[in-house]
């Protein structure tokens, strides 16, 4: 079976670098974007199995990009997991109402995010 693909949009490098080093380390391919326009093109050209998405980014931001992706009739099935120091219950409302499968606040362990992803692409 091909490994799965995790598509990170996050304009923290550093928050990046952990995800990516730990998702990597479960053997899935990590694609990674800084803005919501760079993520949408990585979507489009390579399909990812899981979307992990910031909502404050530069340029377009996460709630548009999740907008975006579940409203195509074949890419609103691909899960995504808002990961946002947006806490209030207000954004994370927001988040369902638009079409999130998962909203997780930082800070956050990655450890106990690591079997959700995994859950959530296993779907």
């Amino acid at each position: 079976m091909d490994p799965k693909k995790i598509l990170i949009i996050e304009d923290d490098p550093e928050e990046r670098l952990i995800l990516n080093r730990e998702l990597k380390r479960e053997g899935y391919i990590v694609y990674e974007a800084v803005t919501g326009e760079e993520g949408l093109k990585i979507f489009k050209n390579d399909k990812p199995d899981l979307v992990i998405l910031d909502v404050v980014l530069p340029g377009i931001d996460g709630w548009e990009v999740l907008r975006r992706i579940k409203k195509g009739p074949l890419s609103r099935k691909v899960p995504v997991m808002m990961l946002t120091g947006k806490s209030q219950d207000i954004d994370k409302i927001k988040g369902y109402e638009i079409g999130a499968d998962y909203y997780v606040t930082k800070p956050y362990n990655v450890n106990k995010l690591i079997p959700v992803i995994k859950s959530l692409v296993e779907k």
